[in-house]
């Protein structure tokens, strides 16, 4: 059926992939928390600016 070369063969394939799948799973879910937390971050000192504008 299979050679031995032909099931590590399959083996490496299966753990590149793997790898892959859950380094890409890893950056999308960091990416989305970085944006999300700039975007805070500019969101709340743009209120602030806003309030300091108001209040002087």
């Amino acid at each position: 059926m299979f050679t031995f070369s032909q099931y590590l063969g399959f083996l490496l394939f299966l753990t590149i992939l793997t790898m892959g799948f859950w380094l890409m799973f890893f950056l999308v879910g960091f990416v989305s928390y970085w944006v999300g937390g700039a975007s805070w971050e500019a969101y709340k000192e743009k209120k602030a600016k806003k309030q300091e504008e108001q209040s002087a």
